[in-house]
């Protein structure tokens, strides 16, 4: 079962993305066999598909701003996108090398462009993989189109609209009933456009409707405790070292790998 009822969830976002031991070497097996050192065993990463159909485990939709190359994920083969480096030295990885790696971890899943839905639906599908995931997207297009090939059999988190259902209509049983029920998280920033968007009546109606509340991206002590305080079941951090202090120092510190 992915999601786990009294456990406070961290997720290594990108593998820890701004951890200072691996700082620029985001979404690399690198940075995410760092993360799982630390105890994490639910480990972040966003997917893409290449021109000849391979998902990769990749946030940008070129490749300029953190590797060596440059270009469009979507423009370029496998072979191709090989050749870059992250950081001078890490290739980008399939998503596949990523399960393969970690067999133990849970992934959370960020489908971002056109593709990637309908590739990462097959693998879920073809390596079972349903207790596993939690499949999200800024697109309700992408994530109604992988609910609909996976049959609704993966967990999911809101999309935009149905997220502001809840946070805007004026009870959770009518947010309930306009949003429906086929998401099992909302994956959420604490604070958008100057809107405070994890509010307690947020948690509380989320809670009230059987889902869970997981805030990105929060890199800071303080903000962490205030969130944890006010009842949300997971947080993503590109800080690590900060996350995992912080649950240790509050008994809420749980990895099934023991560290």
């Amino acid at each position: 079962m992915y999601l786990e009822d009294g456990r406070i969830l961290a997720f290594a976002h990108r593998g820890g993305a701004y951890h200072p031991e691996i700082e620029g070497l985001e979404n690399t097996l690198a940075a995410f066999r760092h993360a799982a050192a630390l105890g994490y065993d639910y480990l972040e990463t966003d997917v893409h598909v290449t021109k000849d159909g391979a998902l990769l485990a990749f946030h940008d939709h070129v490749l300029d701003r953190v590797t060596d190359r440059m270009g469009a994920v979507r423009d370029l083969t496998l072979a191709q996108v090989r050749e870059a480096r992250i950081g001078g030295r890490e290739q980008i990885p399939t998503f596949e090398e990523l399960l393969d790696a970690f067999p133990e971890a849970r992934f959370n899943i960020d489908i971002k462009s056109s593709g990637a839905a309908a590739a990462l639906a097959d693998l879920v599908r073809a390596r079972d993989l349903a207790d596993r995931v939690l499949v999200g997207s800024f697109s309700p297009a992408r994530i109604r189109e992988f609910r609909r090939l996976t049959g609704g059999r993966v967990p999911t988190a809101a999309h935009p609209w149905e997220i502001l259902a809840f946070r805007l209509l004026p009870s959770a049983r009518l947010a309930d009933r306009i949003a429906g029920r086929d998401f099992a998280a909302f994956q959420v920033p604490h604070r958008r456009y100057g809107l405070t968007v994890v509010t307690p009546g947020l948690v509380r109606r989320a809670h009230a409707a059987g889902k869970q509340v997981h805030v990105w991206t929060i890199d800071d002590p303080d903000e962490m405790r205030l969130l944890l305080d006010r009842g949300v079941d997971g947080l993503f951090t590109d800080r690590t070292d900060l996350l995992k202090d912080v649950l240790m120092s509050r008994g809420q510190w749980r990895s099934q790998t023991g560290r």
